[in-house]
């Protein structure tokens, strides 16, 4: 069941956490609670934990670390108060053997006291300042997910894992993409500038029209689609590394956190 039809209804990160944790909430949190950080999160084994530290920091764009949890924790007091990371996101995704296994709405009942999670950061919050701005975000706009795409662009292999790179997509007319990456620039843990503008094909995407996570939204003749690194670059690296087990947010459903997104801008 789903809250409301409008993601703006909920306009503190504890409403969103809350209604995700009691399954009135279960959509995309595109536009929710602006000016609070969403974050992307991927929670794996302590095993595996520390090489896929490495892996972030060898690939910052996709991959911003902005917390790491204690293993078992289901808390993370630098994301926020009353916070159950097991509970507290719309829907979640279970890996097994480098296979996508299910679709849950709530991982308490697969949670491991061996569990590390780290929280990334996500392209959601640099799209409040955009519309803050006067520049329209069309997934928004459209009530639909972020269409994001597998590319060709390889990261840099590290800690066991590696594969290339998951992007968004926003497109916007030419006026649009300059401001839009003018202002994302200020964001580097969300993911910061821009890795591509223009053709599609250079980076390896055949069509846009079919995302391989999320939805597709409308572009027009005379616009320009604009490509930023993903957070779900580490969901593609998790299923072509083969990890044992592995927790993710659901594409587009992220975890609302306390942050204030003023902590994370450059001025």
């Amino acid at each position: 069941m789903v809250a409301t039809d409008h993601p703006q209804f909920f306009s503190r990160p504890s409403d969103v956490r809350l209604a995700a944790r009691n399954g009135s909430y279960v959509g995309p949190t595109a536009g929710m609670a602006s000016r609070f950080v969403q974050v992307n999160l991927v929670i794996l084994p302590e095993e595996q934990a520390n090489g896929f530290l490495r892996f972030c920091q060898a690939n910052p764009k996709p991959c911003p670390v902005l917390a790491v949890s204690e293993p078992g924790s289901r808390q993370c007091n630098a994301l926020g108060d009353d916070l159950d990371i097991a509970r507290d996101v719309p829907s979640y995704r279970v890996y097994r053997n480098g296979k996508f296994a299910s679709t849950q709405n709530d991982v308490a009942d697969v949670w491991r006291d061996d569990l590390v999670t780290f929280a990334l950061g996500c392209s959601f919050s640099f799209e409040h300042a955009l519309l803050q701005n006067g520049v329209p975000v069309r997934h928004i706009e459209e009530g639909r997910n972020v269409p994001m795409y597998k590319t060709s662009i390889p990261m840099q292999p590290a800690g066991g894992f590696s594969g290339n790179m998951v992007v968004s997509m926003r497109p916007f007319k030419a006026a649009e993409a300059i401001r839009a990456i003018q202002i994302t620039t200020r964001f580097p843990q969300t993911h910061g500038a821009p890795v591509h503008l223009g053709d599609p094909s250079l980076i390896g995407i055949a069509n846009l029209g079919s995302p391989e996570y999320g939805d597709a939204v409308s572009v027009a003749d005379d616009e320009i689609p604009v490509f930023w690194a993903c957070g779900v670059t580490p969901q593609q690296i998790l299923m072509d590394s083969g990890i044992e087990f592995a927790i993710t947010h659901t594409p587009g459903h992220m975890l609302v956190t306390d942050i204030p997104e003023s902590q994370i801008t450059l001025f």
